[in-house]
């Protein structure tokens, strides 16, 4: 029993040797080339594909905060200290620019609108006073040196009424229509929607007082995104942007490239990216996060699967057939990935090469 077991394991270790030895003579070295017989076993093994291009776009998947676009929102304040006499909103009310917002007895008020008509007062005198001095000199009656101190007065009187109005002007008072003594209007400086109502009626506010009220317009919102540093140049070849949001994840929203920031974040080596959205269904409200999704214009590409790629201490490469039983090993540079299973290549192969796509790792041993 023992002889026949052991003959049988001669005859295997005779066998195992002479199938080694033809696969030795199968596959061998020349320079730096690996030739396979074309009707070896290891031949069967490899996978060849032959290199076309392919149309292929690339996507960017980031996160970002949505935001009022600053020239579309106001915090509203009192410019006076005084004490709140009327409101003329609610919240969620939309307002134009110039409507009235709340209405405010202020001394500080009262006392730039009695500089008002006191700067008006002076300058119908010293208009009165110039005329006087005019007719006396054409009269032969006059002195020079009272027309001239006349015309001062009258120059210097008009500049002060020109500022008055100027300071109401800021306030969106028209002086002609001013009654003395009457609450300070405080009105929207934009148009849009009350998006906070903080009016109290009888409130005091101080001077530094916080806004009270907000108002914006969210048609159109940004999203502050950000992009890592490796992904800034891809963003110039963005053709479309499509945000969505985990609470709304069917409705896809498109947007356009507003603005990259100059400025690189040191800490997390990425810039924000301004993008702007259509935001008719107010779905986009001011502090959501949203996911975002550039996709760039698709390019010709060479693809290949990412099996057919090896890494060395230099460099990358791939199994390249030249001629029907020659392998080289060929250095690739790859530029990004598809799925997780592809690799898109920048150089190294071209179109119409043949390479090795699956069973290169049996080559790993002869190279």
């Amino acid at each position: 029993m023992k002889l026949i077991i052991l003959t049988c394991i001669v005859l295997m270790a005779s066998c195992s040797a002479d199938k080694a030895g033809k696969e030795e003579k199968a596959v061998s070295n020349t320079g730096n080339s690996i030739i396979v017989q074309p009707d070896s076993p290891l031949a069967k093994k490899l996978t060849i594909k032959k290199l076309e291009s392919e149309l292929y776009s690339s996507e960017i998947l980031t996160y970002g905060i949505v935001q009022a676009i600053p020239n579309n929102y106001a915090e509203i304040a009192s410019p006076f200290a005084g004490r709140i006499t009327k409101s003329f909103i609610r919240l969620g009310q939309k307002v134009a620019i110039d409507d009235p917002i709340f209405a405010i007895s202020s001394p500080s008020f009262f006392e730039a609108s009695k500089s008002y008509y006191q700067a008006n007062q002076e300058m119908q005198l010293a208009e009165k006073n110039f005329k006087r001095q005019q007719d006396l000199n054409m009269n032969g009656v006059g002195i020079q040196k009272d027309l001239e101190e006349a015309e001062v007065d009258l120059a210097l009187s008009k500049r002060d009424y020109e500022n008055t109005i100027a300071s109401l002007h800021v306030y969106k008072v028209v002086p002609e229509n001013l009654v003395l003594g009457q609450p300070l209007i405080v009105r929207s400086p934009i148009h849009g929607e009350v998006v906070t109502n903080n009016i109290v009626i009888g409130q005091y506010l101080k001077e530094d007082a916080d806004p009270i009220v907000s108002v914006a317009d969210l048609n159109k919102v940004w999203i502050v995104a950000q992009i890592k540093e490796k992904d800034i140049n891809s963003l110039h070849d963005s053709e479309e942007i499509e945000v969505t949001l985990s609470a709304l994840s069917e409705v896809k929203i498109k947007g356009n490239l507003y603005h990259i920031s100059e400025l690189l974040d040191e800490e997390t080596r990425s810039v924000q990216a301004y993008i702007e959205c259509e935001n008719v269904e107010h779905y986009l409200k001011p502090g959501m996060y949203a996911s975002v999704k550039f996709i760039e214009k698709a390019k010709s590409n060479i693809i290949i699967p990412s099996s057919s790629v090896f890494q060395d201490e230099e460099q990358s490469f791939v199994f390249k057939r030249d001629g029907a039983d020659r392998y080289n090993k060929q250095a690739v540079e790859i530029t990004g990935t598809s799925d997780g299973q592809f690799l898109l290549v920048s150089s190294g192969i071209e179109v119409g090469d043949n390479i090795v796509t699956d069973g290169g790792y049996y080559l790993l041993d002869f190279n």
